[in-house]
Protein backbone atom coordinates (compact mmCIF):
# COMPACT_ATOMS: atom_id res chain seq x y z
CA UNK A 1 0.00 0.00 0.00
CA UNK A 2 1.02 3.62 -0.44
CA UNK A 3 1.15 6.43 1.61
CA UNK A 4 -1.88 7.88 0.31
CA UNK A 5 -3.60 4.85 1.75
CA UNK A 6 -1.94 5.27 5.44
CA UNK A 7 -3.17 8.82 5.39
CA UNK A 8 -6.58 7.85 4.49
CA UNK A 9 -6.89 4.91 6.84
CA UNK A 10 -5.31 7.43 9.34
CA UNK A 11 -7.66 9.80 8.72
CA UNK A 12 -10.86 7.52 8.41
CA UNK A 13 -10.18 5.14 11.97
CA UNK A 14 -7.78 7.28 14.33
CA UNK A 15 -10.90 9.55 16.28
CA UNK A 16 -12.51 6.05 16.01
CA UNK A 17 -8.90 3.86 17.82
CA UNK A 18 -8.64 6.36 20.02
CA UNK A 19 -12.62 6.60 21.47
CA UNK A 20 -12.29 2.89 21.01
CA UNK A 21 -8.83 2.88 23.38
CA UNK A 22 -9.89 5.13 25.56
CA UNK A 23 -12.41 2.53 26.98
CA UNK A 24 -9.39 0.36 27.14
CA UNK A 25 -6.67 1.62 28.88
CA UNK A 26 -8.41 5.36 29.87
CA UNK A 27 -8.10 8.65 28.67
CA UNK A 28 -4.29 10.01 29.25
CA UNK A 29 -3.05 6.92 27.33
CA UNK A 30 -5.38 6.26 24.91
CA UNK A 31 -3.24 8.99 22.56
CA UNK A 32 -0.31 7.29 23.30
CA UNK A 33 -1.12 3.72 22.58
CA UNK A 34 -3.29 5.05 19.74
CA UNK A 35 0.33 6.01 17.63
CA UNK A 36 1.99 3.01 18.87
CA UNK A 37 -0.61 1.33 16.87
CA UNK A 38 -0.62 3.45 14.18
CA UNK A 39 2.71 3.06 13.59
CA UNK A 40 2.71 -0.61 14.04
CA UNK A 41 0.13 -0.06 10.68
CA UNK A 42 2.70 1.96 8.77
CA UNK A 43 4.96 -0.60 9.32
CA UNK A 44 2.84 -3.43 8.68
CA UNK A 45 0.66 -2.03 5.69
CA UNK A 46 2.92 -4.10 3.16
CA UNK A 47 2.26 -7.54 4.41
CA UNK A 48 -1.30 -6.30 4.92
CA UNK A 49 -3.02 -8.93 1.96
CA UNK A 50 -6.37 -7.63 1.67
CA UNK A 51 -7.95 -11.27 3.37
CA UNK A 52 -9.46 -9.38 5.95
CA UNK A 53 -11.23 -5.75 6.42
CA UNK A 54 -8.84 -2.94 6.72
CA UNK A 55 -10.96 -2.57 9.80
CA UNK A 56 -10.68 -5.73 11.68
CA UNK A 57 -6.55 -5.50 11.25
CA UNK A 58 -6.41 -1.99 12.24
CA UNK A 59 -8.54 -2.71 15.53
CA UNK A 60 -6.26 -6.12 16.33
CA UNK A 61 -3.54 -4.07 15.73
CA UNK A 62 -4.93 -1.51 18.15
CA UNK A 63 -6.00 -4.21 20.69
CA UNK A 64 -3.03 -6.25 20.58
CA UNK A 65 -1.02 -2.53 21.43
CA UNK A 66 -3.68 -1.91 24.69
CA UNK A 67 -3.09 -5.52 25.90
CA UNK A 68 0.65 -4.71 25.55
CA UNK A 69 0.06 -1.52 27.35
CA UNK A 70 -1.55 -3.54 29.99
CA UNK A 71 0.62 -5.76 30.47
CA UNK A 72 3.47 -3.10 31.13
CA UNK A 73 1.74 -1.23 33.14
CA UNK A 74 0.65 -4.34 35.98
CA UNK A 75 4.03 -5.13 35.82
CA UNK A 76 4.74 -1.51 36.72
CA UNK A 77 1.99 -1.54 39.72
CA UNK A 78 -0.66 -3.73 40.82
CA UNK A 79 -3.70 -1.87 40.10
CA UNK A 80 -5.18 -0.14 37.11
CA UNK A 81 -5.30 3.63 37.16
CA UNK A 82 -6.90 4.34 33.56
CA UNK A 83 -9.67 7.38 34.10
CA UNK A 84 -13.34 6.02 32.94
CA UNK A 85 -14.45 8.46 30.43
CA UNK A 86 -16.21 11.31 30.99
CA UNK A 87 -19.73 12.53 30.34
CA UNK A 88 -18.32 14.45 26.90
CA UNK A 89 -16.73 11.13 25.70
CA UNK A 90 -19.73 9.27 25.52
CA UNK A 91 -20.66 8.06 22.02
CA UNK A 92 -23.65 9.84 19.80
CA UNK A 93 -26.16 6.07 20.90
CA UNK A 94 -25.20 7.36 24.37
CA UNK A 95 -25.59 10.95 23.97
CA UNK A 96 -29.14 10.05 22.43
CA UNK A 97 -30.42 7.72 24.80
CA UNK A 98 -29.70 10.62 27.64
CA UNK A 99 -31.38 12.84 25.10
CA UNK A 100 -34.46 10.78 24.50
CA UNK A 101 -37.36 12.28 25.95
CA UNK A 102 -36.14 15.25 26.80
CA UNK A 103 -35.58 14.40 30.35
CA UNK A 104 -35.65 16.62 33.33
CA UNK A 105 -32.24 17.60 34.97
CA UNK A 106 -32.72 15.31 37.89
CA UNK A 107 -33.39 12.23 34.97
CA UNK A 108 -30.31 12.98 32.85
CA UNK A 109 -28.43 12.78 36.22
CA UNK A 110 -29.58 9.64 37.61
CA UNK A 111 -28.86 8.59 33.47
CA UNK A 112 -25.53 9.88 33.52
CA UNK A 113 -24.96 8.35 36.94
CA UNK A 114 -25.95 5.03 35.62
CA UNK A 115 -23.70 5.22 32.58
CA UNK A 116 -20.90 6.08 34.32
CA UNK A 117 -21.57 3.34 36.86
CA UNK A 118 -22.15 0.46 33.91
CA UNK A 119 -18.76 1.40 32.32
CA UNK A 120 -17.20 1.96 35.73
CA UNK A 121 -18.16 -1.93 35.73
CA UNK A 122 -16.96 -2.76 32.35
CA UNK A 123 -13.97 -1.56 33.01
CA UNK A 124 -12.86 -3.45 35.86
CA UNK A 125 -13.71 -6.59 34.18
CA UNK A 126 -10.93 -8.81 33.23
CA UNK A 127 -9.22 -7.33 29.76
CA UNK A 128 -10.20 -10.43 27.45
CA UNK A 129 -13.82 -10.30 28.92
CA UNK A 130 -14.10 -6.17 28.75
CA UNK A 131 -12.41 -6.39 24.68
CA UNK A 132 -14.94 -8.48 23.72
CA UNK A 133 -18.03 -6.71 24.80
CA UNK A 134 -16.38 -3.06 24.06
CA UNK A 135 -15.75 -4.88 20.39
CA UNK A 136 -19.25 -5.82 20.25
CA UNK A 137 -21.56 -3.30 22.23
CA UNK A 138 -19.90 -0.10 21.29
CA UNK A 139 -18.01 -0.21 18.42
CA UNK A 140 -20.58 -2.98 16.53
CA UNK A 141 -18.49 -5.75 15.11
CA UNK A 142 -20.25 -8.96 14.59
CA UNK A 143 -18.54 -12.15 16.56
CA UNK A 144 -17.33 -13.36 13.58
CA UNK A 145 -15.24 -9.95 13.15
CA UNK A 146 -14.30 -10.15 17.11
CA UNK A 147 -12.60 -13.41 16.61
CA UNK A 148 -10.70 -12.00 13.58
CA UNK A 149 -9.78 -8.92 15.32
CA UNK A 150 -8.50 -11.19 18.25
CA UNK A 151 -7.36 -14.29 16.26
CA UNK A 152 -10.23 -16.47 18.21
CA UNK A 153 -12.23 -19.11 16.83
CA UNK A 154 -15.73 -18.11 16.55
CA UNK A 155 -16.55 -20.35 19.61
CA UNK A 156 -13.96 -18.87 22.04
CA UNK A 157 -15.73 -15.59 21.12
CA UNK A 158 -19.16 -16.75 21.71
CA UNK A 159 -18.10 -18.17 25.14
CA UNK A 160 -16.21 -14.99 26.39
CA UNK A 161 -19.27 -12.63 25.60
CA UNK A 162 -21.43 -15.19 27.60
CA UNK A 163 -19.20 -14.96 30.17
CA UNK A 164 -18.40 -11.33 30.31
CA UNK A 165 -22.31 -10.31 30.20
CA UNK A 166 -22.56 -13.20 32.90
CA UNK A 167 -20.23 -10.86 34.93
CA UNK A 168 -21.52 -7.72 34.01
CA UNK A 169 -24.85 -9.01 35.27
CA UNK A 170 -23.45 -10.09 38.05
CA UNK A 171 -21.02 -6.45 39.26
CA UNK A 172 -24.37 -4.84 38.00
CA UNK A 173 -26.76 -6.84 40.53
CA UNK A 174 -23.95 -5.88 42.85
CA UNK A 175 -23.19 -2.59 42.66
CA UNK A 176 -26.58 -1.01 41.23
CA UNK A 177 -30.06 -1.78 42.29
CA UNK A 178 -32.20 -1.41 38.68
CA UNK A 179 -35.77 0.47 38.78
CA UNK A 180 -38.17 1.63 36.23
CA UNK A 181 -38.83 5.17 36.85
CA UNK A 182 -42.11 6.90 36.29
CA UNK A 183 -41.75 7.15 32.10
CA UNK A 184 -40.75 3.46 32.23
CA UNK A 185 -37.00 4.13 31.75
CA UNK A 186 -34.35 1.82 33.33
CA UNK A 187 -32.58 3.51 35.98
CA UNK A 188 -30.09 2.54 38.15
CA UNK A 189 -28.62 3.65 41.72
CA UNK A 190 -26.12 3.09 43.34
CA UNK A 191 -25.72 0.93 46.75
CA UNK A 192 -22.38 1.92 47.01
CA UNK A 193 -20.69 5.34 45.69
CA UNK A 194 -18.77 4.05 43.10
CA UNK A 195 -17.44 0.15 42.33
CA UNK A 196 -14.79 -1.37 43.92
CA UNK A 197 -14.87 1.47 46.53
CA UNK A 198 -14.51 0.67 50.35
CA UNK A 199 -15.32 2.99 53.46
CA UNK A 200 -12.96 2.88 55.63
Amino acid sequence: MSELDFTALYTEYYRKIVRYLRRLVGEAQAEDVAQEAFVKISRSLDSFRGESRASTWIYRIATNAALDHHRKASSRQSSRTAAIPEEDELSAEERAILRDNAPLPDTSLIRRDMNECIRGLVYELPDNYRVVLMLSDLEGFTNAEIAEILGLSLDTVKIRMHRARRELKKAMDAACRLYRDERNVLSCDRKHPFPGFKIK
